[in-house]
């Protein structure tokens, strides 16, 4: 089985500098997430990923995730489909419906409480958009009489990647999804859910379609305690919360050996593409990402190398 690494680009003033070095270290994708508004500086993800694109040569895109139900499906459609034909064919799109700052909802004019009937409804017309043309749609949220969408993007299918948690992600994985990407999960959470999706998609007639993947925070360092401090500081900050009795159980975080080892869990439990985001300080994310590349990630690219 061949197991894909990806890494989240940390910097919005050095994109392209980061895309280009995570190419030559041998990472299969980058990306990044988004937020309007959130605890600290964040970005907007197609825009970062356009920039990644135009330094790089076959590095694959991944949002992760973009925020579906703020943006109207037609336009995301078209941004979406733009940034493959930008990227000579990139572009994967990972979806998530948000919801952890719920201001940022109130500012864009969107109900929190809709933003999963919006994501599901988006799925359905981008999908229409990017495959057919003359689209008719009559939706709660959108109305489509007769458009072409040109030109379509050049996957096809554009992989669409499904993030989340909750038994209503996975189901959107199993409907809408080329892949499942959870975040803030366990090994054994992640085999579960993969089992859940299987179930749903099945019902849906699209058993096997579903590429299973993982998002996961990670700090990697020769003295372990410093990995696990920086994981903890890091990621108590980011979501606002004490992060110290969660890390173990939703980061990659600790010395060489421990970050292989509790990545092989993950493999094991049946991740075949990991999306990797730094949990460290930003003088520390260039170090971070270079040596999980050559002490970690390098052993199962090369099985057998130390």
């Amino acid at each position: 089985m061949t197991v894909e690494f990806g890494i989240g680009l940390g910097r919005m003033d050095d994109i392209a500098r980061e895309a280009c070095e995570a190419e030559a270290l041998g990472y299969d994708f980058v990306s990044t997430g988004e937020h309007v508004f959130f605890y600290g500086p964040t970005s907007n993800g197609l825009i970062s990923l356009a920039a990644a694109a135009g330094a790089t040569r076959s590095i694959k895109l991944m949002s992760t995730i973009t925020l579906v139900p703020l943006y109207p499906a037609a336009l995301l459609a078209k941004q979406v489909a733009a940034l493959d034909h930008v990227s000579n064919g990139r572009m994967n799109l990972g979806v998530g419906v948000g919801g952890e700052f719920a201001r940022e909802f109130e500012a864009c004019g969107v109900p929190v409480g809709e933003r999963g009937a919006r994501t599901n409804e988006s799925l359905e017309v981008m999908k229409k958009l990017w495959t057919e043309d003359d689209v008719h749609f009559e939706g709660k949220f959108t109305t489509l009489s007769g458009v072409t969408l040109m030109p379509k993007p050049v996957q096809t299918p554009l992989p669409v990647w499904i993030s989340g948690r909750s038994d209503a992600a996975m189901k959107r994985a199993a409907l809408y999804g080329t892949g499942w990407l959870p975040y803030m999960y366990t090994p054994q959470k992640l085999a579960e859910s993969l089992e859940q999706i299987e179930r749903h998609a099945t019902q849906a007639g699209r058993q096997g379609q579903i590429r299973p993947g993982l998002f996961i925070f990670f700090a990697v360092h020769e003295d372990r305690d410093v990995a696990i401090d920086m994981a903890t500081r890091r990621l108590s900050v980011q979501y606002n919360q004490d992060f110290s009795k969660l890390v173990g159980k939703y980061a990659i975080a600790g010395n060489p050996d421990d970050c292989a080892a509790r990545l092989q869990e993950y493999i094991d439990a049946g991740a075949q593409t990991v999306i990797l985001n730094s949990a460290c300080p930003g003088d520390y994310v260039g170090d971070n990402q270079r040596l999980f590349a050559e002490t970690v990630f390098s052993r199962f690219k090369n099985p057998g190398s130390a």
